[in-house]
């Protein structure tokens, strides 16, 4: 660091070295003990010096500060979003669910969702469309996963949830942050250019990269392709807030951030599965649900490092991810998508994990 040097003892040597030399300084003496306490508090000053001087770089940087370099090149951090859904209410006849009902998923670390309009029990039963109470990836429930009624209605009602609730985002981190800080710094985007749609793909919550194709079409056309924070074509939501925000129209009337003229589409990544099968020997005591459920998620992290970078997945770093599982002795007819050799991924795609048998 900058700093690491100013020590209390350090500034305490020079501030006697600047005292008159007929008065004692020795350790004890009065000039000594007066002025080891500035010393120690302006070493801690420098200390803090050292944390600015961090503070002022976008690579060193976080929070709140990262959030002032960002808006230098007018960036703002990309907010969390409510995952939506329906709530299926079940009971007497008649009876009324107001508006802002609240319902979770039960357990340890329940996630409330609450419905947004208000709606009368017929038939047995009703459906009301429904958000998160909070915005975040956390909202985004499986189907049949809430199933707990909370307030005035508990023991007279019952709750589910039919469909998936989706298209829940966290709050943007501070690491996709500064890589758009730094793709703006980089990659000059002026007059629509390809550079430019990329940006703005990833200034739309819940895009973590994409790619653009200019005159995919012909002439005037663009097409842009999104992933999500997972590396993954995005929800539907979020693939339709991108083309939204850049050309609502899709007819070059420029009536979103694109340039009149342009027609812009905008797409989700084409998945491809990656369907594994392989042997395994495995240590005393070991599970092969355990080896399984490691391999899975080790799996899934090597392919989002391909994700847009590399089109190729290789059956040696699958291997690779295999061995590395401490659990695992050795292995025997690994394939991929049901052959030996490597899988190539077509621009545009995205290579997701399919299903994984080991046995």
């Amino acid at each position: 660091m900058a700093f690491e040097d100013q020590t209390s003892t350090a500034i305490l040597d020079r501030m006697l070295d600047a005292s008159p030399d007929d008065i004692d300084k020795r350790q004890g003496s009065v000039t000594t003990d007066l002025l080891t306490p500035p010393a120690i508090e302006l070493s801690l000053a420098y200390v803090n010096l050292d944390t600015v001087l961090r503070f002022g770089f976008a690579d060193t940087t976080s929070g709140e500060y990262l959030d002032m370099r960002a808006g230098e090149y007018g960036l703002t951090r990309k907010p969390a979003i409510k995952a939506t859904g329906k709530l299926k209410f079940t009971g007497p006849d008649g009876t009324e669910i107001p508006a802002g009902t609240l319902t979770s998923t039960g357990g340890d670390a329940p996630v409330y969702f609450v419905t947004k309009t208000a709606v009368t029990i017929a038939g047995g039963s009703v459906t009301v469309d429904a958000e998160a109470q909070e915005a975040g990836a956390d909202g985004n429930a499986g189907i049949g996963e809430v199933t707990t009624m909370v307030g005035d209605l508990v023991g007279i009602v019952t709750v589910t949830n039919d469909v998936n609730f989706t298209g829940g985002v966290d709050e943007e981190s501070d690491e996709s942050l500064l890589a758009r800080y730094l793709e703006r710094a980089r990659r000059p985007a002026t007059s629509g250019n390809a550079n430019q749609y990329r940006q703005w793909a990833l200034e739309v919550p819940g895009v973590s990269d994409a790619k653009v194709y200019p005159i995919w079409a012909g002439p005037g056309t663009v097409k842009v392709v999104l992933l999500d924070d997972e590396k993954t074509a995005p929800d539907p939501s979020i693939v339709s807030a991108a083309q939204t925000y850049i050309d609502p129209t899709k007819d070059g009337t420029g009536q979103g951030v694109a340039p009149i003229g342009a027609i812009a589409t905008v797409v989700g990544a084409d998945e491809v599965a990656i369907n594994i099968d392989v042997d395994v020997d495995i240590a005393p005591g070991a599970t092969l649900a355990d080896v399984k459920a490691q391999f899975e998620a080790g799996v899934a992290a090597y392919l989002r490092t391909l994700a847009f970078v590399d089109p190729l997945v290789r059956i040696t770093r699958i291997a690779n991810v295999l061995l590395d599982l401490p659990p695992v002795i050795d292995y025997r007819n690994l394939t991929l998508n049901g052959g030996n050799g490597n899988v190539p991924i077509p621009d545009g795609s995205v290579a997701v994990l399919g299903t994984v048998n080991v046995t």
